[in-house]
């Protein structure tokens, strides 16, 4: 169960779910939009040949220009520490007080200008009336769209086996019979390898990178359609430690911990890979594992 102060989830912040959810959020505001707009007494939107209806879609349209601005921004922030749950939801609450607050902007603008008519409220209310619209608008397909990704992400499952606690017709070898099993994110199984030849893992976007070393020696990469954070999740205490935002490395791999001015590197002491940053992040973590090996 994810609490709020927890960091939000990756899966809910990588490019491809948030700007689907842009899409299918302004989708469903318009559709909701159009069919309330002959059952609605307060809101001023309107249909057919008229300056009220082009007024509308000008609203319409800023407010989804607000909206890709705002998820734009999220995309980069969405690295930071304190990016929580609570975070996430926060930035919701401030996107549909804004969109409120813009269509409280363009009713007056619009009673001034005689395009809609002007009526007896308040600004206070006429705020208060787009509160409760402009959630619906955005929270039930946020909603739902965090629920399909979760559903999705509990799907791509990245299993950690370990066959020396199966039950064989030969003795289990330590290490040896320990191999990552790597499913994409249809829930196929794509790539196994013993966890010695496993050196690191590389974050790109929604794919990941796995650097082995084949049987012949050779230092090779596996690409897969998978997130990172889905192998994060699956690595609980084993020899898989998470480095960076874009690395997990095999912590029983690592030959040398280099300390710069920029924190410290991994090395594997191996030609054909470089080193690997860690962050301040995840320092702490990586240097008690490596001590503790």
């Amino acid at each position: 169960m994810i609490a709020l102060h927890d960091r939000l989830p990756r899966y809910l912040l990588e490019k491809e779910q948030v700007w689907s959810t842009v899409v299918y959020t302004a989708l469903f505001s318009l559709i909701f939009i159009l069919v309330s707009i002959p059952f609605s007494g307060s809101a001023w939107f309107a249909l057919g040949d008229s300056e009220a209806f082009v007024y509308t879609l000008v609203f319409i349209l800023v407010s989804a220009l607000l909206v890709i601005l705002s998820r734009a921004l999220m995309l980069r922030c969405r690295d930071l520490p304190h990016f929580t749950l609570l975070g996430y939801v926060g930035w919701n609450v401030v996107e549909i007080v804004l969109i409120s607050l813009l269509y409280l902007v363009f009713t007056r603008k619009g009673e001034e200008l005689g395009i809609i008519a002007a009526g007896d409220r308040s600004g206070i209310e006429v705020f208060l009336s787009a509160l409760v619209y402009t959630a619906v608008c955005l929270c039930v397909p946020f909603a739902f769209s965090a629920l399909y990704f979760t559903l999705q992400d509990r799907d791509n499952t990245i299993r950690l086996t370990n066959y020396g606690n199966v039950v064989s017709d030969k003795p289990a070898v330590p290490y040896s019979d320990k191999r990552i099993t790597l499913f994409d994110n249809n829930g196929v199984l794509k790539f196994s390898i013993s966890s010695d030849n496993l050196y690191f893992i590389e974050s790109d976007d929604n794919y990941i990178k796995v650097w082995y070393m084949d049987s012949a020696g050779e230092m090779k990469q596996y690409m897969l359609r998978c997130r990172l954070k889905t192998v994060e999740d699956s690595f609980a205490d084993s020899e898989l430690v998470r480095c960076h935002r874009k690395y997990i490395v095999n912590i029983r791999k690592v030959s040398i911990l280099k300390s710069g001015k920029e924190g410290y590197q991994i090395d594997f002491d191996i030609d054909s890979l470089g080193t690997i940053p860690i962050s301040k992040t995840y320092e702490q973590a990586v240097l008690a594992r490596f001590n503790s090996r």
